[in-house]
């Protein structure tokens, strides 16, 4: 198998370790030995130099928390989006949460500082829902992204507690430092932060490192943002002017 098949293994039992009853595997136990074997194995070959059974058993460690935070976003989705009909149906179906569960996933392997396995899962989790995010971006709880396609968040992009997004929302970056030599700059802040309690509409587009929403701010569709805004504000655009014109079918036809 190749790496991405063998990461999305390792999807599946961590999915299975999360949600035993969804997942097909009520043997969370089971799940969880699964996990801890491929993940072995793959950053044996990824970090020959490392205690591959340390790093796992951190990860392993990490994931009553994880579990914890991906039941606070289904109930965000659940709260938060009148045609849910249940919970089961939002773990199954809502492919935001999908998402989000494997950034869940991938960003602690990301801490532990394993290489290519969490991007290569954040991948696997864009090709299948439209909706890309970083496994270095930080998300607080209660997260939950409506509709999703199309969104994208950048790798240091921090978002706090209950934050919701629609789709074809952009956290990304304004501009790319460059070296002396003309390289770019690793390792700098490029991606906004969001504080609590943020609504983000469709297709806005907020940029840049030193940005930030404040809390319980509401961000209007289409809006583009390159410069922080206090808390409890609501930025939209001006309203659009559309022209409407009657059609006499008659003379039509």
């Amino acid at each position: 198998m190749t790496l991405p098949q063998r990461v999305a293994h390792i999807i599946r039992h961590g999915l299975s370790a999360l949600y035993p009853c969804v997942y097909g595997e009520l043997n969370s136990k089971g799940a969880l030995a699964d996990i801890a074997a491929d993940l072995e194995r793959e950053i044996k070959l990824l970090m020959p130099d490392e205690d591959p059974k340390a790093i796992v058993a951190k990860f392993i460690a990490r994931l009553g928390e994880v579990r914890r935070l991906v039941e606070t976003d289904v109930s965000a989705a659940y709260d938060g989006d009148p045609a849910a009909t249940s919970r089961m149906e939002i773990v199954m179906a809502y492919p935001g949460v999908y998402a989000v569960t494997i950034h869940r996933l991938a960003h602690e392997l990301y801490k532990l500082g394993v290489p290519v396995i969490p991007r290569v899962m954040s991948e696997l989790a864009h090709s299948k829902t439209g909706i890309d995010i970083h496994p270095g971006a930080t998300i607080g709880e209660r997260f939950f992204i409506d509709h999703g396609t199309g969104v994208v968040i950048g790798e240091t992009t921090i978002i706090g507690n209950n934050v919701r997004l629609y789709q074809g929302v952009t956290l990304g970056g304004l501009s790319f430092t460059k070296d002396s030599s003309g390289a770019l700059v690793k390792g700098l802040k490029r991606h906004p932060n969001i504080e609590d309690n943020v609504v983000i509409y469709a297709n806005a587009t907020i940029l840049g490192g030193e940005t930030t929403i404040g809390h319980d701010s509401e961000i209007g569709g289409n809006v583009w943002i390159k410069d922080s805004v206090p808390p409890c504000s609501r930025v939209y655009n001006r309203p659009p002017q559309p022209v409407i014109k009657t059609i006499d079918l008659e003379k039509e036809i």
